[in-house]
């Protein structure tokens, strides 16, 4: 997994960027074929903004979160994202296809009486 991190409009500092990859690299438990992630963290006035986007293998994720400091925007959006990855994990783990699901026909038993033997072997008389 490779993490892109951005800092806009100021400094971030290396407390901070260390506090960032720390928290973006749990996403690998949630979702092993992340394949890249990238944090811009925006300075406006009194504000942070702090936009994560993850490339996994079949989606892309965006969320986007705001605070009066760097560290609080960066812990905000990885607790969003989190929840979005356990969302997707717990869909791909638990909702598993059933059996004749998707137009998928099963094969059709025989329903004739199973107690007679002649029935089961076949023979008519």
């Amino acid at each position: 997994m490779h993490i892109n991190t951005t800092a806009r409009h100021f400094e971030l500092s290396q407390d901070d960027r260390a506090f960032a990859h720390m928290r973006l690299e749990k996403f690998r438990r949630f979702a092993p074929d992340l394949h890249e992630v990238h944090l811009v963290i925006t300075a406006e006035n009194y504000r942070y903004t702090a936009e994560a986007t993850l490339r996994l293998k079949q989606r892309e994720l965006a969320v986007r979160e705001e605070a009066t400091d760097p560290r609080l925007a960066i812990d905000r959006v990885s607790d969003r994202v989190e929840a979005q990855l356990r969302r997707i994990h717990d869909k791909r783990v638990d909702h598993k296809r059933a059996p004749g699901a998707q137009g998928i026909e099963l094969p059709q038993t025989d329903s004739g009486d199973e107690d007679d033997p002649e029935a089961a072997a076949g023979g008519e008389g």
